[in-house]
């Protein structure tokens, strides 16, 4: 999803966004942060953190001791461990500070690591150099996994901007020993390596891809934490629980279902309790269906035949004849209180020009096997009185 990498390109440079190559976000709206302070003025607005982002939306708080004047979308030389990196600037400014007290970063601004410079061209080119060198590394590493035999999968790679560390992402159900892989990929690309295991979820939105709604995925473009999602979300959506249709393309549950979730479970808490079952003096009504949108509740009710049928009923209908029950009173029926009687057609079967006959084309058939069989007679006459003829 990273413009270095996008196929939409000429020489490096984006037909749509033409940033060079080089976006702030490290893609296409990949993690972006807007800056609702940036009309402030400089002095009121200076803070001595900055926001740098890197590979995949992968962002960091760095100290600005020097007093380096830098702005959104400028490359700079941070320190690392080991060595040196190369960043973007995403943010600046009193908003960085808003942005640390939401991530709950409570290290003090000293403490943290340092800008060293604005990028120049050596390092930018050098950055290059390395990222070029990611995709032949993942490929290679994975061939080395499965020599192995491990019960992992490399899903990412990503260089330091000096070419002196790569950072392997892997997903894993249980623990794996790599340190034989450790010292094989040291060996193969002379550089120092770096473990990290995440989860599925975080794997999902580092390569990105396209969900189910036909939009990229909201962990790779916006999404920055990840919120646990329970079967209960479903549940108060009135939605069917089929694994492949709650599942996003890390396996797990769609984020998604918390996007609305507090407005059903407001909206839920209006409604009577499903578990209630209606009284009445010709049946009684049971519950197997919610609208929430429309605020109507559906019930199996009886008639004076003992039959059911399907009954829609507004939640005032239903508060009122469950009031009525606590009272020791039933209605005469729920002709009156029914918002829609939903009828029950049956089909009908009728025969069409006797096309539920299986052996219709019996009689066909056999005329056909018949005629074929004459005409081989007749055949076979002709061709003994012609050599009858020739004999004479």
């Amino acid at each position: 999803m990273s413009c270095a990498n996008c196929s939409n390109n000429i020489n490096g440079k984006p037909n749509g966004c033409r940033s060079n190559g080089h976006c702030v976000s490290g893609g296409c709206s990949q993690m972006s942060s807007f800056d609702w302070l940036n009309n402030l003025d400089q002095a009121a607005n200076n803070f001595e953190v900055a926001e740098i982002s890197f590979k995949n939306g992968r962002k960091g708080f760095f100290y600005n001791e020097k007093q380096i004047p830098v702005y959104v979308g400028d490359a700079v030389v941070v320190e690392s461990s080991p060595g040196k990196d190369v960043g973007m600037i995403s943010l600046t400014g009193l908003l960085v500070k808003h942005q640390m007290a939401r991530k709950k970063v409570k290290t003090i601004s000293r403490e943290l690591r340092k800008i060293v410079r604005k990028a120049n061209e050596s390092d930018i080119e050098k950055w290059k150099k390395a990222r070029s060198r990611e995709d032949d590394t993942m490929h290679r590493a994975r061939e080395i996994v499965i020599k192995l035999k491990l019960d992992m999968k490399l899903s990412d790679v990503e260089f330091q901007g000096d070419e002196s560390k790569a950072v392997f992402y892997y997903t894993a159900e249980s623990r794996i020993d790599f340190r034989e892989l450790i010292k094989l990929m040291a060996d193969e690309f002379k550089i120092r390596i770096e473990m990290k295991q995440i989860g599925a979820r975080q794997e999902a939105s580092r390569l990105g891809g396209i969900g189910s709604c036909g939009r990229e995925l909201c962990c790779a473009t916006w999404m920055s934490d990840f919120r646990s999602v329970t079967t209960g979300s479903a549940r108060y959506q009135q939605l069917s629980l089929n694994p492949q249709k709650l599942a996003g393309q890390c396996g797990k549950l769609k984020c998604c279902l918390n996007f609305e979730l507090d407005q059903y479970v407001e909206q839920v808490k209006k409604f009577p309790n499903p578990k209630k079952v209606l009284e009445s003096k010709t049946g009684k009504a049971t519950h197997f269906k919610t609208d929430v949108f429309k605020n109507v509740m559906y019930y199996f009710t009886e008639n004076k035949a003992g039959m059911n049928s399907v009954s829609e009923f507004t939640t005032d209908r239903v508060h009122e004849i469950i009031k009525m029950n606590k009272n020791g009173e039933k209605p005469d029926n729920f002709n009156e209180f029914i918002h829609l009687k939903i009828e029950e057609t049956t089909p009908d079967y009728d025969n069409v020009v006797g096309q539920d006959d299986l052996t219709r084309f019996d009689k066909v058939f056999k005329k056909k096997k018949s005629k074929k069989r004459n005409n081989n007679k007749r055949n076979n006459r002709n061709k003994n009185k012609a050599k009858n003829l020739t004999n004479k």
